[in-house]
């Protein structure tokens, strides 16, 4: 079935991303830097073509090193004894990542220095946020959140297994912006049946723990709670 081998491609690249996340300490601080940077922005007020600017240098970061890794383990596989070929295409792979950090570093410069002035001389202001919008922060924080989790436990795969389930951290996480969008009482209700259905189909089916699908709900609910508390 399409949808099926759709599905079975995903998860092979999400898995290469977890792997890279596991294996490469540079793109775990990667992430970390890409969910500060997001979250500062917010908070600083910056703008929707801003933040498009913003998040479009984080992931150009974020796919150089994963080219990076890419290019690190062919060429050990290819090569793997001490070759000069070797490590010439090792440190230009490595300069598209300094090169694209730097780029990113001089766009956030850009976009943040003016907000930082702002802060110093006028004090902080945190600027009220549409419900889509921090329906769409909070679910990229949770993914990120989920992803470096699993990466430091090692353990289980990007869809499938591992602390937490990230099938359970999105369905709560949605439930959350739910009911803050709708501020319909029936409409939460039912999302949080829907979500803790998922989570319990994950446990059913063997795939997640207990334990890791309730992590992954008090994570995505925690997450979500806190960004619309912020920015409501």
């Amino acid at each position: 079935m399409p949808l099926k081998k759709w599905i079975e491609s995903a998860n092979n690249a999400i898995e290469g991303i977890l792997h890279a996340a596991k294996t490469q300490r540079h793109l775990r601080y990667h992430f970390y830097t890409a969910a500060t940077v997001l979250l500062a922005g917010y908070v600083l007020g910056i703008t929707r073509q801003e933040f498009m600017l913003i998040a479009l240098a984080v992931m150009a970061v974020l796919v150089a090193e994963l080219i990076n890794t890419a290019v690190e383990v062919v060429v050990d596989m290819l090569s793997p004894e001490h070759s000069e070929e070797a490590r010439q295409a090792k440190d230009i792979a490595a300069g598209a990542v300094l090169i694209a950090a730097f780029g990113s570093a001089v766009l956030g410069y850009i976009v943040f220095f003016p907000h930082i002035r702002h802060l110093f001389t006028h004090g902080l202001k945190i600027i009220p946020r549409a419900p889509e919008e921090v329906s769409v922060i909070a679910s990229i924080i949770v993914l990120i959140m989920v992803v470096l989790m699993k990466a430091y436990r090692e353990k289980g795969h990007p869809l499938s297994g591992g602390m937490p389930s990230g099938h359970a951290a999105l369905a709560f996480s949605v439930w959350i912006s739910v009911t803050f969008a709708t501020g319909n009482a029936i409409a939460s209700a039912l999302c949080l049946v829907l979500a803790g259905l998922i989570a319990q189909s994950r446990i059913s089916s063997g795939v997640h723990s207990k334990l890791e699908a309730i992590v992954g709900a008090v994570l995505g609910t925690v997450i979500t709670l806190a960004l619309f508390w912020v920015f409501s």
